[in-house]
């Protein structure tokens, strides 16, 4: 497995489960009160906060641990990289497009800031689960 591969891994697991907590984390808040009303500002802003600062620490754990390795990319990783980030970005767009739609029908702020965050996490593991495809398969360039 190459060092480029590892970090997507690290990518995917960090994106899921930080979307995992966080929705874990405004679904309990949601018993007390309706979802719409829920204090979801903080939890949203550790969750992405979080998984940054956890894919940087882990990025930086398989490249220790994998000295050897080497982190040299060539061709291949730069297409699959390319391909896996091309792939990621429609749910970026569907989910500026979502939230621009529910702008203009004026609907909670809660309802807006989650679906541009679903975007954004949908777009991280579509685009990840893309590169592992272009990892285990033939992957060739015309």
């Amino acid at each position: 497995m190459s060092y480029e591969e590892r970090n997507v891994w690290v990518s995917l697991v960090v994106s899921v489960l930080a979307y995992a907590t966080y929705v874990v984390i405004v679904l309990s808040r949601a018993r007390e009160v309706p979802l719409s009303q829920v204090a979801y500002v903080s939890p949203l802003l550790w969750s992405i906060g979080g998984a940054i600062v956890v894919t940087i620490v882990g990025s930086i754990a398989v490249s220790l641990a994998n000295r050897r390795d080497g982190h040299r990319k060539d061709q291949r990783d730069k297409e699959i990289n390319r391909l896996g980030e091309y792939n990621g970005q429609a749910f970026v767009v569907m989910g500026g497009i979502a939230a621009l739609v529910l702008a203009l029908v004026e609907a909670d702020w809660f309802w807006i800031a989650n679906v541009i965050y679903l975007g954004f996490v949908l777009s991280a593991v579509l685009g990840s689960l893309t590169k592992l495809a272009a990892y285990r398969q033939d992957f060739s360039t015309w």
